[in-house]
């Protein structure tokens, strides 16, 4: 699923941008609290990710949506031609 790995990679990237961002800022200040600075960048790029990555996420759902509508309806074939035999 290339939609997947698109978007995961897309959310992995944000992630380590805010990580690289907020530890510079950190550093510049003087302070280092890893775990604080961990959760600072999770919190500023799921934020971002939800509104920078709109178009990747729709994506991904449409192919999910796809995938499933194709089981569901080779689901009901299968079941009508049980029927039928």
């Amino acid at each position: 699923m290339k939609e997947f790995a698109i978007y995961t990679l897309a959310r992995i990237g944000l992630f380590v941008a805010s990580y690289v961002v907020i530890t510079g800022l950190f550093m510049a200040f003087g302070t280092s609290a890893i775990l604080f600075q961990l959760v600072l960048a999770a919190l500023v790029s799921a934020v971002a990710s939800y509104y920078l990555l709109q178009g990747p996420r729709q994506r991904f759902a449409a192919r999910v949506d796809e995938r499933a509508t194709n089981i569901a309806r080779r689901f009901e074939e299968s079941r009508a031609k049980e029927d039928r035999d």
